[in-house]
């Protein structure tokens, strides 16, 4: 068995199983599938191991290559820290900040994100879109290098983290629900109706879930969603109600929605996260840095 693995493979092995797809994982690598294929299966043979159980549709891991899987990814982590290291011993001039962002809060990031891109042109900010709870599995197998998700972080004794703003969540109902005339919402009241809850791995989802329960409620889950627009689209069509963050509230506007408080605030706090046993690359630093100016 050989050991000599390049660099550039781990990282096409790596693609094809975040795709889950030969396809999908050529073209983001700009290779052949048939080349792809030959670089996955002399991988194998060099290693002696078959990594991968493909179908039509999609690949999987066998055993050996979840073990394989989790030291590529630390080793493409430290393969990583250490370019950035290298190419910023003069100041941050260049490099890659690989940035992970819930979709829900993506377009709240936008004004630091304006305001880094601006500071340091020459970095590439590499986005990869996860709920919260994926952003922290992410950071955890050192597949990025910092990310925005809602705080408190669900492994918070392995990541560190800054505060951004908060924001309060508001039940969303359909013009003329019953609920509609209180003025605020308590948890029992929401017990009665079918609820539209975030995707899994969601932090906010988990908090919902934890909130609703110190409360003595089970929501009665009808669906899931991590777009906002479509759950806004389910709680207009009176398939459910919702609990949105207010600066999404406002996107989805008052001509066939309405918005009521909690009867105790619940605060949506964003933040940067990151792991708390890595030193944070130069980028991430900076980007750091600049959040806490109060942008």
């Amino acid at each position: 068995m050989s050991m000599n693995v390049p660099i550039k493979t781990l990282h096409c092995f790596l693609t094809l199983v975040e795709t889950g797809n030969f396809t999908r994982a050529a073209e983001q690598l700009y290779l052949t599938q048939p080349t792809l294929s030959k670089m996955i299966q002399r991988l194998e043979e060099s290693l002696d191991q078959q990594l991968l159980i493909r179908s039509n549709q999609k690949v999987e891991l066998t055993q050996a290559g979840e073990i394989f899987h989790a030291s590529a990814c630390q080793i493409i982590g430290q393969w990583h820290r250490m370019e950035q290291d290298l190419s910023n011993l003069s100041g941050l001039k260049s490099g890659h900040l690989r940035l992970g962002v819930c979709p829900m809060m993506s377009s709240l990031t936008i004004d630091l994100l304006t305001e880094f891109r601006r500071t340091y042109p020459a970095v590439e900010l590499l986005m990869h879109e996860y709920g919260g709870f994926g952003c922290e599995q992410a950071l955890l197998a050192d597949t990025l290098d910092i990310a925005f998700t809602a705080l408190p972080a669900t492994h918070g004794e392995q990541l560190s983290s800054s505060p951004l703003q908060g924001y309060p969540l508001k039940v969303c109902l359909p013009v003329g629900h019953p609920l509609t005339s209180k003025q605020a919402i308590e948890w029992r009241d929401l017990a009665e109706y079918p609820f539209i809850l975030y995707n899994e791995d969601f932090s906010l989802a988990k908090l919902l879930t934890r909130l609703s329960r110190e409360a003595g409620v089970t929501l009665n889950i009808a669906f899931r969603s991590g777009q906002w627009d479509f759950l806004g689209a389910m709680v207009q069509a009176g398939m459910g109600l919702a609990l949105l963050p207010e600066p999404i509230c406002d996107k989805l506007g008052e001509q066939t929605l309405s918005y009521r408080p909690m009867a105790r605030e619940i605060t949506w706090q964003l933040g940067l996260i990151w792991r708390n046993n890595l030193p944070l690359t130069p980028a991430a630093e900076a980007l750091v840095a600049l959040s806490q100016k109060g942008l």
